[in-house]
């Protein structure tokens, strides 16, 4: 089980906002008796929860800047610890005096995530809701940041929590039984615990359905555009991306190095990659681009293999080594560009496994049937307001218990290894809150955090 540790004395402080010029900067401070810091800062006792206008001043009394000072008292604050909030004029250098100056009051800058981690500590927040606070900040997509908001706000524990509560209750029930081993369990009560946990196994896949939408909407997909020279790779991209990012011209090899573009589609980022058309190359650098391109495909979540519509598959160049067309069976889409100049119109159809879609980067025509291919690769179901955010973590956690329910039904006959089974889901979905995480765990997702949050 996490330990919750204590921060005896310290007090840490740290620009909150983003590097660079703006209208307005924060410099926050949490930590024991902050009052006094206060005072010496602004030359005044600061009320409780009330926006107050001070010039913080230097050691000397000189004033640095005319700003709002906030104090929050424990434990009615973000850290469960004394916060303070300078808000000031967005100076890179005037935030950099007024943290210095809480620096030689006693205060020590903070680490990455180090005030989420104190309100983590001090029971203000779960892990899961910690992590959606980092997601809140890094989403990409309007949808993402809904998602984050909500579990931010305990969704997901709470979600969590119910299915917790009732694998205890069955746990408990069955492991009243082992201190008599010698009687033999009901055939009712198996029956009864039995459909207790199909519901709670029923229950937890949705969760995990939820939780697979989630993943989409945080991390997306890589979507690596392949193909011999001049079949249009780049005017897909241009396309994909409503504006010209890549260089299109007639000439095979124009496109020498990756080029990165991250679309939307329904709220899932799509990370698109041009790369190199694929051929025999003709100096240093196209080699360089094309053994690039192919560690891309290797990476690669979906693979748009590009051909033109006015030749026959078979008959073009495809440089795609064989063993990386066969990794992608079901995460691949053969793109015929050009339809227009070939007299055909868009359309698409699967032979042998294999999706083919029929477009015109040109004009846009068949672009909607290639977006229905990327969510249908990618699995997406869900267009409500029911996902959940989850990180890598989650989902292996969530499918570990399903795992382990599955062996319960199993082994429920047998009371001690149905029991154990039981005992290892809900440290799983334990895991997901915190509540059995180890600390090195707890210090590496902290560590990705940003330094003030």
């Amino acid at each position: 089980m996490a330990i919750k540790l204590s921060y005896p004395g310290e007090t840490i402080a740290a620009v909150a906002t983003a590097p660079g010029r703006a209208g307005i900067g924060v410099v926050r401070v949490s930590g024991k008796s902050l009052r006094d810091m206060a005072q010496r800062l602004c030359g005044r006792i600061p009320q409780a929860r009330f926006a107050t206008v001070v010039t913080f001043c230097d050691s000397d009394a000189n004033p640095i800047d005319q700003g709002i000072l906030l104090y929050f008292p424990a434990p009615r604050s973000f850290t469960g610890e004394d916060v303070l909030e300078l808000q000031c004029h967005g100076s890179p250098v005037l935030l950099q005096m007024l943290l210095q100056r809480c620096l030689e009051l006693g205060a020590r800058l903070a680490e990455p995530g180090e005030f989420t981690r104190r309100a983590y500590f001090n029971d203000k927040l779960d892990l899961a809701q910690a992590e959606a606070l980092a997601d809140l900040i890094d989403a990409a997509t309007a949808q993402a940041a809904r998602s984050a908001v909500r579990s931010l706000s305990g969704d997901f524990s709470r979600t969590v929590h119910g299915l917790v509560d009732r694998l205890i209750e069955i746990r408990l029930a069955i492991e009243a039984t082992i201190d008599f081993p010698d009687e033999e369990i009901e055939t009712e009560a198996l029956i009864r615990w039995g459909d207790r946990l199909n519901r709670l196994r029923h229950d937890l896949n949705a969760v995990i359905s939820r939780a697979n939408q989630g993943s989409l909407l945080r991390d997306g997909l890589r979507v690596v555009l392949a193909g011999p020279p001049n079949v249009g790779k780049s005017s897909l991209l241009n396309r994909l991306a409503g504006e010209e990012r890549a260089i299109v011209t007639d000439i095979p090899g124009t496109t020498r190095d990756m080029l990165r573009e991250t679309i939307q589609i329904e709220g899932i980022p799509l990370h698109i990659i041009d790369t190199a058309g694929l051929r025999e190359p003709v100096d240093l650098v196209e080699k360089l681009g094309i053994e690039r391109s192919l560690r891309e495909i290797e990476q690669a979540d979906v693979v748009v293999r590009m051909a033109d519509a006015r030749t026959r598959l078979e008959e073009q160049d495809d440089s795609i080594p064989a063993h990386l067309r066969k990794d992608f069976p079901g995460r691949q889409i053969v793109v015929h560009n050009k339809c227009d100049l070939a007299g055909i119109a868009s359309h698409c159809f699967t032979e042998e496994g294999l999706v083919h879609v029929f477009l015109s980067a040109l004009t846009g025509e068949g672009m909607d049937l290639l977006r229905d291919e990327f969510l249908r690769i990618a699995g997406w179901q869900s267009h409500g307001e029911d996902v959940i955010l989850a990180r890598g973590r989650h989902l292996q956690a969530l499918n570990a218990a399903a795992n382990h329910l599955d062996q319960a039904l199993v082994e429920l006959q047998r009371s001690e290894l149905c029991a154990e089974e039981l005992r290892l889901a809900q440290d799983e979905l334990s895991s997901i809150t915190g509540e059995f995480t180890p600390d090195d765990l707890l210090g590496e997702i902290f560590s990705r955090f940003c330094i003030g949050k």
